[in-house]
C-alpha cells in the first residue's frame, strides 16, 4: 500500500497534480491541511474529480467523509488519546460499520502493539529522516513482530523501500518524496513501482 500525504502548505497546481496522481494509480490519499478551515477543505475537495473522492482519507472535519463519500478518517495521535478519554473503543467500531476506513498515527511500535482499537492501518514515524521536516531524525523502527498493518512514514524514497520492507512495514506513506520533487507524478510512479517489485 502506497499512501500519499498532502503537503501541509498548498503548492501551486496541487489539486491538478493530485488528479493526475489518482489517474496514475494512487489508491489512497491523506488530506492533512491543519491550517485550512472547514470551508477551505470543501473548496479543496471540490477541485478533485468526484470519481476519486472514495480514495481520500480526511484528517480534520471528519463530517466531510459522509458529505463527499470519502474513503476514511484518520486520527492523529492526540485526537485518538482525547477521544479514548471521552468515548469507548466502540466509537471507532461504529465508523467502520458505516463503511469508512480508520487509521491513526503512532510514534513508537509499543504504542501500536498496546492499542486495542481495530484500526485498518497504523502510521508509524519517523522511519527514516524526514524529507519535508528536517528535524525528524529516522528511528528505523523494526515492526516485524507486530501483527497489525503498519505503514512507515518519514524519509521514504524509491531508494530505501527495500530497507523499509525488511523492517516489516506493510506499506508506506510519502509526502516530501513526492511533493518536494520536480515531477511529483513521475516520483510517485517510481515509488509505487519499486514498492510493488520489492
Amino acid at each position: 500500500m502506497v499512501i500519499v500525504i498532502s503537503p501541509e502548505v498548498d503548492i501551486s497546481t496541487e489539486t491538478n497534480t493530485l488528479n493526475q496522481l489518482f489517474e496514475a494509480g494512487l489508491a489512497c490519499y491523506h488530506l492533512r491541511k491543519p491550517n485550512k478551515s472547514f470551508e477551505e477543505h470543501i473548496a479543496y475537495l471540490n477541485e478533485i474529480h468526484p470519481k476519486f473522492h472514495n480514495r481520500i482519507v480526511v484528517h480534520l472535519f471528519h463530517e466531510l467523509a459522509s458529505e463527499f463519500n470519502l474513503k476514511g478518517l484518520h486520527f492523529q495521535e492526540q485526537k485518538r488519546k482525547t477521544l479514548l478519554r471521552n468515548k469507548t473503543a466502540s466509537y471507532f467500531d461504529n465508523l467502520k460499520v458505516n463503511g469508512f476506513t480508520i487509521s491513526s498515527s503512532f510514534h513508537s511500535p509499543e504504542d501500536i502493539s498496546n492499542c486495542n482499537i481495530d484500526f485498518d492501518y497504523h502510521f508509524l514515524s519517523p522511519v527514516f529522516t524526514s524529507i519535508s521536516k528536517k528535524e525528524y531524525t529516522g528511528r528505523k523502527f523494526d515492526v516485524n513482530s507486530i501483527d497489525k498493518t503498519v505503514i512507515g512514514l518519514g524519509g521514504i524514497s524509491a531508494e530505501n523501500i527495500a530497507k523499509m520492507k525488511a523492517l516489516g512495514y506493510n506499506g508506506l506513506g510519502v509526502l516530501g518524496g513526492v511533493w518536494n520533487t520536480d515531477n511529483p507524478v513521475e516520483s510517485f510512479k517510481k515509488i509505487k513501482d519499486r514498492f510493488e517489485q520489492s
